[in-house]
């Protein structure tokens, strides 16, 4: 399968099946999307060009098909996959209570649509032991203190991590540790730690001041946004190398988002993420397939300007942008997808357990508890079965290696089916990978071109 398309001035067709990324001239561009259609190239490119040259250029196609770079044909089939896996990731719930009343939030203000609850520190030890129980051989684990707002909880989290220290010399295990928070509960002193013990810091940013003082308001309801900017700055400036992001939510109010990142990046932020809301069409804040054109337009949009930043300044690095060609995830992993309900799960304060954050409170999605230590393992193979190949509408998808199969929470809330993925989530995933290779192609050859210039 071939994926031939234009963007940002560039020809690109990428070999789905090998993941080869080929940037090509007119001739080759148009030869190429030819035989995509499964149509035979040469008759429309002689009345374009000379037969000498496409000659050649159908030679190279077919030495590149020899090699499995161009129209390759690859068996996934015999791949060790869909069968349950050992857990490593867990998102642990550290409040079910949050210090903003966001309008858009899928966690209905931090409660899950139950009670206001923290997370007991027993409780939250159990969830620990509980995953190093089921984590098999495994050496490194994550965890992510998740709410809600987990800060509100901070004695906890701190305790946690100090626990999570202790078992990692007691079962040779290593726990990479990650924090998503609203900043408005950060101090001196929390900074510090949380700078010191997180691999990965999130700051959840909505982007200009009058979009994120409008969607992410206080519980009295004023706006939160120099409280926010000035405390995760100061995280960020202390952390110096640290992992980090600041990420947002875009919905209807704000579909020129590109604005929302830049004026993150205007206030010294440089790992910026801004995420589409998920929301039921009948929100005011939902999106929807009529606003599709002026979305995919404005991705457009930010990406040239994107292109430029980095280029002479000042760079940012913006999370759905970023395509690794060279090192990415191995076959199996981008087949298998994020790993929720097989190898990732989410612990709530009440120590029940689901396929991940999004999952939590919906009926029939219950996995266990840690409290007691049962474990759903006929739901975990339904979902470690719920891989890229048994989806039939990624079987027709381009874009299905580099996206794992989408979201099943979301295929579970619009569909009724963790195996039919969100039409509006596939949508926006191709175009944000047209754009990521696009853009790591052109700073590919920038650099090959630079390189020659110094030799």
């Amino acid at each position: 399968m071939l994926h031939c398309f234009r963007a940002l001035g560039v020809n690109i067709a990428l070999d789905v099946l090998s993941g080869a990324v080929h940037v090509l001239d007119d001739m080759a561009f148009e030869a190429l999307t030819d035989l995509e259609a499964g149509r035979d190239p040469r008759p429309a490119l002689l009345v374009k060009y000379a037969e000498k040259d496409v000659d050649e250029l159908l030679d190279e196609i077919e030495a590149l098909r020899a090699q499995g770079a161009i129209l390759s044909e690859h068996d996934y089939s015999g791949l060790d996959i869909g069968k349950p896996g050992i857990v490593k990731a867990m998102c642990l719930h550290a409040a079910h209570d949050c210090n903003l009343r966001c309008r858009y939030c899928f966690a209905s203000t931090g409660d899950f649509h139950g009670e206001r609850s923290l997370l007991p520190l027993e409780t939250g030890k159990k969830a620990l032991d509980w995953l190093v129980a089921h984590s098999g051989n495994r050496h490194q684990l994550e965890v992510d203190f998740f709410g809600g707002e987990p800060l509100m909880n901070y004695d906890v989290v701190h305790d946690l991590v100090l626990y999570a220290r202790e078992l990692e010399k007691k079962h040779d295990k290593h726990f990479q540790l990650t924090i998503t928070t609203n900043a408005l509960g950060l101090t001196d002193e929390r900074i510090e730690f949380l700078n010191r013990e997180m691999h990965n810091i999130v700051l959840s940013i909505d982007g200009r001041r009058e979009v994120h003082d409008y969607m992410r308001p206080m519980v009295n309801g004023k706006g939160s946004f120099d409280e926010a900017v000035k405390r995760a700055k100061k995280l960020v400036n202390l952390r110096g190398d640290g992992q980090y992001y600041v990420r947002g939510t875009y919905t209807a109010r704000n579909l020129d988002f590109g604005n929302d990142v830049l004026a993150l990046a205007d206030e010294g932020f440089e790992q910026l993420s801004i995420e589409p809301v998920v929301l039921e069409e009948s929100s005011p804040f939902a999106l929807t397939k009529e606003m599709l054109p002026e979305i995919l337009a404005e991705y457009d949009r930010f990406a040239k300007i994107y292109l430029e930043r980095r280029k002479n300044g000042p760079w940012m690095n913006f999370f759905h942008f970023m395509v690794d060609l060279d090192g990415g995830p191995c076959v199996k992993k981008r087949v298998k997808g994020c790993g929720a309900g097989n190898e990732y799960v989410a612990v709530t304060p009440e120590g029940d357990i689901y396929p991940c954050h999004q999952f939590v409170g919906r009926p029939g999605y219950k996995m266990g508890s840690v409290l007691t230590g049962e474990f759903d393992t006929e739901m975990q193979k339904r979902f470690a079965a719920n891989t890229v190949l048994s989806k039939e509408k990624c079987g027709k998808c381009w874009a299905r290696f580099f996206c794992g199969g989408g979201c099943a929470a979301n295929a579970e809330a619009f569909n009724g089916d963790i195996s039919k993925p969100y039409d509006m989530e596939c949508e926006l995933e191709r175009k944000r990978l047209e754009c990521a290779l696009a853009i790591c192609a052109i700073e590919k050859l920038g650099a090959q071109a630079d390189e020659e210039k110094t030799v």
